[in-house]
């Protein structure tokens, strides 16, 4: 890995010494009661038991009753969406109206716990950039830019009329041959793409297709992973509902499977034998959303995959597919990611494993672990503080209020209570 491969942000220079709170670390450990976190120029310097003794220079701050924990990972969002909005509204939004509440989005998603993201189709790389550089508060981000499918398939919005349901800008690529399949993963790696994804089923939201239909085959999901692999190894990822296309993403050798809602004993099999993750975006499957924001066709079909989902990912979950936190976020509400935790419990998975879905799987994934996904000596200072046991009340992490700072390359970017006594950045927009 490069560290071109790390989502950057601005650091802190100001050493910060954190005691007494309990120490949640993301490697799916016991919790540790009575910890220390040192942090000095963004980086974890020191985090175990609390010592008895001072750090030269450092502000040191008192937590005790509060728990401590990397920050969060939202590997499937999109940040320049929201259908909740209705389609007829987003349809009628100039290119800057989408940009500026894409920009909002990104700030109430690292508000909500999120200090880094995985956008699957839509953000450009000049959001990713202006964070890097300080000027928008917002996650770390690694982006897919444009998502691909086939004439027809899950990102071809348009009616059988022609006319386009939603805008077809950078966020989608309409693929059908194999040459094309390489020319798309070209351009898109070209334009900064860090994940390619493609669609090897149709979708819920999409016009002209179903969750059953099948998308690009394996043997072009195969092209898409060859040709990330003769750059810097960008995964690839495939949106993949229908169980027959799950199997075509896995054969094809993606990094996780998106969505998976349909996922059987075979393709639960074959995704612990190769290692593949399985990303549930539980908070997007299980919420029916309002019938008067959405088509009636997304609507009927979303009543009967969302039942489908509870079923066959309960059981992936509990067959032990790795798994990593994902929302679709964009589909669903922005700014609630962490709801997907409780989401994950409730199909079965232990609270301490729902975390390690958030943080350190999360972080393997995106390939970032060696310097994010857990709170360890010499990693990137990405934590969340809350008032909130973790494992006894895990649903109260999806309200945004109970995640009371959020310190994101040591800087505190969130202070809900005024409980740091350093200064906060960018206070205007994080306010």
């Amino acid at each position: 890995m490069t560290t071109a491969r790390i989502p950057q942000v601005p650091t802190n220079e100001t050493p910060l010494r954190i005691v007494g709170a309990t120490i949640i670390d993301g490697t799916g450990k016991e919790p540790l009661p009575n910890g220390e976190v040192v942090i000095i120029d963004g980086k974890i310097d020191y985090v175990g038991p609390r010592r008895d003794t001072t750090v030269e220079g450092a502000t040191e701050v008192d937590l005790t009753g509060k728990t401590i924990m990397p920050g969060f990972f939202d590997v499937h969002v999109h940040m320049g969406m929201g259908i909740e909005t209705g389609f007829a509204t987003m349809a009628a939004q100039f290119a800057e109206e989408r940009h500026y509440a894409a920009a909002e989005t990104m700030r109430d998603t690292l508000m909500a716990g999120v200090t880094t993201i995985r956008d699957l189709g839509g953000l450009t790389p000049g959001f990713r950039n202006l964070v890097t550089k300080g000027k928008l508060l917002g996650p770390r981000a690694h982006l897919a830019i444009s998502v691909i499918s086939p004439t027809g398939g899950h990102v071809d919005f348009h009616l059988a009329n022609g006319n386009q349901m939603v805008p077809m800008d950078e966020g989608f690529r309409i693929v059908d041959t194999d040459d094309e399949m390489r020319v798309a993963v070209r351009e898109l790696i070209r334009t900064g793409a860090d994940v390619i994804k493609v669609c090897t089923t149709g979708g819920v939201s999409s016009p002209s297709d179903t969750p059953h239909d099948l998308g690009v085959p394996a043997h072009q999901v195969g092209i898409a992973v060859e040709e990330g692999n003769r750059r810097q190894g960008q995964p690839v990822t495939a949106h993949a509902q229908g169980s027959a296309g799950i199997l075509e993403a896995i054969h094809g050798g993606v990094a996780s499977v998106e969505h998976g809602y349909e996922i059987d004993d075979e393709g639960i099999a074959l995704m612990i034998e190769k290692g593949t993750y399985l990303v549930p975006t539980l908070s997007s499957a299980l919420r029916v959303p309002d019938p008067k924001l959405v088509p009636p066709f997304l609507y009927a079909k979303k009543v009967v995959w969302s039942d489908i989902a509870r079923k066959h990912v309960a059981k992936a979950i509990q067959a032990g597919v790795k798994v990593a936190l994902g929302t679709d976020a964009g589909v669903c509400p922005h700014g609630t990611n962490l709801t997907e935790l409780g989401h994950m419990v409730s199909l079965g998975m232990a609270p301490i494993d729902a975390i390690t879905a958030g943080t350190l799987n999360a972080a393997k994934l995106m390939h970032v672990d060696d310097a994010l996904g857990s709170l360890e000596q010499g990693k990137l200072a990405d934590l969340v503080i809350t008032d909130v046991d973790p494992l006894a009340e895990i649903d109260r992490l999806a309200e945004p209020s109970e995640i009371k700072v959020v310190i994101q390359g040591g800087r505190v970017v969130k202070d809900l209570d005024d409980a740091m006594p350093v200064a906060r950045a960018h206070s205007a927009l994080a306010s």
